[in-house]
């Protein structure tokens, strides 16, 4: 019984590092650069939701569609004011500047929203369900369904579309892109976009789970980015396997040996891992034009 509970929650907690990993992965197949503020794009979502549902009486699903719309802006801020400006001139700066921005975000909420967590109730059954003698809420199965899900329709559009096609050819040679037709800079900034309301996502469906405060998405953001770095960066499936594998590795340690151990134990298999697989789990070695 243990096991199956800690294992369900295991992949829970993995689907949220997934989905929010997802949104690395969907800048860097685009643009060749991450958002560091991913995490904060978790916490907006979260922080969101709850002020258009709780705070303000709203539907759930207009609430939600509400904070993943304003993700979706605030992911398009960051690529056009802390990416592009740095990338245009072939400068790494954007890496400290999407820092700072995800910090700034952070700070803004702690003044407006408060410091205070608050208690999301779940627009789900809220009762608990037997799996194999363990009592687990639904939200917990319904939650790595959606990663699946997410991750699935994503290798489907980049690998089996023209527009997915297209997109990945701007990070192969934007010039070549520009003279096909294809709008880099919308591309980019569409990119950004995505990868925030994936992070949004990810911050409604967690928020039930946990209390909603303006720093929640800061431990969420680094290990999301160990375990996009660890399934290879470069594959949805791999992003998402490795979302699993990081989140069942957390709680099972945290079930058998306590909380003390946890970070301990996860982040030392991702040095082994990645001292292992170099690329990560699916990911591809970068091809170099001599």
């Amino acid at each position: 019984m243990l096991i199956t509970s800690a294992a369900i929650s295991g992949l829970s907690l993995g689907s949220m590092y997934g989905l929010i990993a997802l949104g690395f992965h969907v800048t860097y197949v685009v643009s060749n650069t991450v958002n560091f503020a991913q995490g904060s794009a978790m916490m907006l979502g979260a922080v969101l939701g709850y002020s258009f549902a709780v705070k303000y009486g709203l539907p759930y699903p207009l609430a939600a569609l509400l904070a993943l719309s304003l993700c979706a802006a605030f992911g398009l801020i960051v690529e056009r004011t802390l990416v592009r400006p740095f990338a245009e001139r072939n400068s790494n700066a954007w890496l400290m500047a999407t820092v700072a921005g995800g910090i700034v975000l952070d700070n803004a909420v702690l003044f407006t929203f408060g410091k205070e967590p608050r208690s999301f109730p779940s627009p789900f059954a809220t009762a608990p369900v037997q799996v194999f003698g363990a009592g687990v809420y639904p939200l917990q199965l319904i939650i790595p369904v959606v990663g699946v899900a997410i991750a699935l329709a994503l290798q489907l559009v980049f690998h089996r579309t023209r527009i997915g096609k297209a997109l990945l050819a701007v990070v192969q040679n934007p010039d070549a892109a520009r003279l096909m037709g294809i709008n880099v800079r919308f591309a980019i900034a569409g990119s950004f976009a995505l990868s925030t309301v994936l992070a949004g996502i990810a911050g409604l469906l967690i928020a039930p789970l946990f209390s909603v405060h303006s720093d929640m998405g800061t431990l969420f953001g680094i290990k999301a980015f160990a375990v996009a770095i660890l399934g290879g960066i470069t594959s949805a499936w791999g992003v998402m396997l490795a979302g699993f594998a990081y989140g069942l590795i957390e709680a099972l340690v945290t079930a058998f040996f306590g909380s003390t151990y946890t970070q301990i134990v996860a982040f030392s298999v991702v040095i082994l891992a990645l001292a292992l697989w170099p690329n990560g789990l699916l990911g591809r070695a970068a091809t170099k034009k001599v």
